[in-house]
């Protein structure tokens, strides 16, 4: 039993420590993850439709305890440290998770439970076997909680904690250090629109006429006395997908801008949301935008707002740069701060700042040598 209390122990502490780092660096994508959760189950169980909003709406403060917790966790658990405690934590944050994914898979609500962030995409039913295999490793942890010798390491557990909860607040406050999305610097928006190019790989189902039992096939069967087709599944699927097929911007008119803004240098202002854009940030924008002028840049504002509200909000505040809608989701994608800056030159991101950190015209300029 010691022998695998210890390699518990130290599986489970490596599998939290890097779950939590992948997701600490970007709290906000979690937060979204989360949001989704508590809207379904707020649609689900309208008798508790309040409690669950108030948790939706706080989502971004849960998913930075939450993604700082599993870091803290699985350090406090390789380590050895307050076993008592720690075993508790494990069991109660596991028991959450693993509902959250069963749910998933079972009622196919939020078809991305996020438990690698964006690093690592898990289908519904991976997800949930994957957190069923942590339970029974943390079982094993609580079982044998009272045995474990505990360190008395706390000024390396203070300090994990300062990290964690530090990584976080950064990513929040202005943009994740290590971008997993495929809208990171140095990617190419248009080369992850076009089809892989690789080729699909197709399991079929067919019904034997004779003996009335089913048979899985990687080829189609072309007897059709003896089988019956009854469906196909594409085991790939997520390789042959573009990683990027819901970008897409139009102007006020209707008119199609997504190949446009692949051409050239663009300067892209994302404002997701106009409610609570700072007058300090949107000043800078207008500062950024007026300095560039007469430059082969050309500016650009992608918004998810309601055109009349957004032409308000443009007319009240002064802002003369061209406007775009697209979808909130892709947004949300592209940035994690609202609003953001984002750099293209010929649809290759070279440059991303957060709304604390909006750049001058010199270092737009750095970005495109």
């Amino acid at each position: 039993m010691k022998i695998f209390a210890q390699i518990a122990r130290i599986v489970v502490g490596v599998i939290f420590i890097f779950s939590g780092f992948v997701k600490v660096v970007d709290p906000v994508g979690t937060g979204i993850k989360l949001e989704e959760y508590f809207e379904v189950f707020s649609q689900d169980i309208p008798a508790l439709q309040g409690f669950f909003m108030f948790f939706a709406h706080n989502s971004l403060t849960l998913s930075l305890i939450f993604c700082a917790l599993e870091v803290i966790l699985g350090v406090a658990t390789l380590l050895s440290y307050r076993m008592k405690i720690t075993s508790w934590l494990l069991l109660g944050i596991i028991v959450f998770f693993t509902f959250l994914t069963f749910y998933s898979a079972y009622f196919n609500k939020v078809t991305d439970c996020g438990c690698f962030g964006d690093f690592l995409k898990l289908k519904p039913w991976t997800s949930f076997e994957k957190d069923i295999f942590l339970t029974v490793f943390i079982l094993i942890i609580f079982a044998y909680r009272h045995k474990y010798k505990d360190s008395n390491l706390h000024a390396v557990m203070a300090l994990t904690t300062l990290v964690s909860f530090g990584i976080g607040i950064y990513a929040i406050r202005y943009l994740p250090p290590i971008d997993f999305l495929p809208y990171a610097v140095g990617k190419s928006i248009p080369d992850q629109m076009k089809p892989t190019g690789i080729k699909p790989i197709l399991e079929y189902t067919f019904l034997n006429k004779k003996t009335k039992q089913e048979v899985i096939s990687n080829e189609f069967l072309m007897d059709t006395t003896t089988y019956k087709y009854v469906s196909s599944v594409t085991l790939n699927e997520d390789k042959i997908k573009p990683k990027i097929t819901d970008y897409f911007i139009n102007d006020p008119q209707g008119n199609i801008y997504t190949d446009s803004s692949f051409i050239g240098n663009k300067l892209l202002f994302i404002f997701k949301d106009i409610k609570d854009i700072d007058a300090d940030q949107l000043a800078a924008i207008k500062t950024l935008d007026k300095s560039i002028e007469g430059t082969n840049i050309q500016s650009m504002v992608l918004t998810s707002a309601i055109q009349t509200e957004f032409e308000k909000f443009r007319q009240e505040n002064g802002l003369t740069i061209p406007y775009f809608a697209a979808d909130a989701t892709v947004l949300k994608t592209m940035a994690r701060t609202n609003p953001c800056v984002i750099l293209l030159q010929n649809g290759v991101v070279k440059g991303k700042w957060g709304n604390h950190s909006i750049p001058d015209k010199e270092e737009i300029t750095n970005q495109l040598k």
